[in-house]
């Protein structure tokens, strides 16, 4: 899977999931553009990584929760590069640790609307239409194995209601803007992140049995997939879900 010649931007990359998605497309040949809200030092890491790798990269930093920050990181990725040919909208709210773990059911409720669904469609639209312009390139999305089986308690609730939207927004998304571009969406399942990382045993068990692979899933599992999605060998692909959940079926 050659990126060659490619310029990429990842959203949410200065670790967890998009960090490895920034690294992968690196390694694969793309130049990539690393986002990130407030972890500039981490950021920098990853650019950093990337450019030690060959590849030329940026850090861009912008809080998604704005409508205005959003088009301004639009107008900076494609002045920093020919053209934007592959989008990772990766960027989410952390509601399960730190602080945001704390904050009341309709504050969490409200942050997952504004980054992970509206952020991502504001991004998709625009970046779509000007793909679509120039007659190519890719959108890749984040959703969730679960937001299609349903999970039980608060954060079900949450995850499940902006992730199945963000995944029913790019299957319309993807007709909008065939054939020039395609839109595919990541449906990750139990991936040992920083949430993963703490878990207590009970939810260490659960990850581990509930996935036929009897193992958690790693961020680098989730990037191999979003490189095939993003590379000339998913041509034909465009409208899809992809879980990667170690063959979890609820």
């Amino acid at each position: 899977m050659n990126l060659t010649d490619t310029s990429a931007l990842v959203t949410g990359a200065s670790s967890g999931i998009g960090r490895s998605i920034a690294l992968a497309l690196a390694q694969a040949g793309a130049d990539v553009l690393v986002h990130c809200r407030q972890s500039v030092e981490e950021g920098q890491k990853v650019v950093d990584c990337i450019r030690s790798y060959g590849q030329k990269s940026a850090i861009l930093t912008g809080d998604l929760r704005n409508p205005e920050a959003c088009q301004l990181l639009l107008e900076q990725a494609w002045d920093l590069t020919d053209g934007i040919n592959v989008w990772v909208n990766n960027a989410g709210s952390d509601i399960l640790t730190g602080s945001g773990a704390a904050l009341p059911f309709e504050e969490k409720l409200n942050t997952l609307l504004e980054v992970d669904l509206t952020a991502t469609m504001l991004l998709s639209r625009a970046v779509g239409q000007r793909m679509k312009q120039h007659q190519g390139g890719v959108i890749l999305n984040m959703g969730w194995d679960q937001a299609e089986t349903g999970f039980e308690g608060d954060s079900g609730q949450l995850f499940s209601a902006s992730k199945a939207a963000v995944m029913a927004f790019s299957r319309s998304l993807a007709l909008t803007l065939a054939p020039e571009v395609r839109v595919n969406c990541l449906a990750p399942g139990w991936i040992k992140t920083q949430w993963g990382e703490q878990a207590s045993e009970v939810w260490q068990e659960r990850a581990q049995s509930e996935a036929p692979l009897k193992r958690w899933g790693k961020p680098d599992d989730v990037a191999a997939a979003a490189v095939f999605l993003c590379s000339s060998e998913a041509s034909f692909m465009t409208g899809q879900i992809v879980r990667v959940n170690g063959g979890a079926v609820r």
